[in-house]
């Protein structure tokens, strides 16, 4: 299982923008330059990022985006979330208020532990929070 290239650059754009914090509004050039992204892949990421209330933007000469509160109160999963949707491992786990995908809900052998690997990622992706990324450095990160 893999989390799409959305999710990761969803993250890796907001840690720039929790990075860059208290310096103003950032613009999408210089977070794809930055973290050499593809400029029209952000242009569709960052609505996603806006709609969940993650950012905002800043008109002008000087526009850009800037994170709509402090990096120690955006989780990575809302990020994850604000970009892929819930995060479901298996379609009847969906979340959308859609009938399961089969008739066997109650009595699935396997349900639990789609649950169980559901709710484990998003227990990991809600631990960690901006702050903590932009805090760590890279020697860290590795250990």
């Amino acid at each position: 299982m893999r989390l799409s290239a959305k999710a990761e650059y969803g993250v890796r754009a907001m840690a720039v923008l929790a990075f860059y914090y208290r310096g103003g509004p950032v613009s999408l050039r210089a977070i794809a330059e930055q973290e050499e992204i593809s400029l029209k892949f952000l242009e569709q990421i960052f609505p996603d990022l806006r709609r969940a209330g993650l950012i905002h933007s800043v008109r002008g000469s000087r526009g850009g985006y800037m994170l709509s509160r402090s990096p120690g109160n955006i989780k990575v999963g809302d990020i994850v979330r604000a970009v892929e949707g819930p995060i479901t491992p298996v379609s009847c786990l969906s979340e959308s208020g859609e009938e399961p995908c089969c008739h066997r809900k109650g009595d699935c052998l396997t349900r639990q532990v789609w649950e169980k690997l559901r709710d484990r990622i998003n227990d990991v992706l809600d631990e960690v929070f901006l702050s903590e990324l932009i805090d760590l450095k890279p020697a860290e990160i590795l250990k």
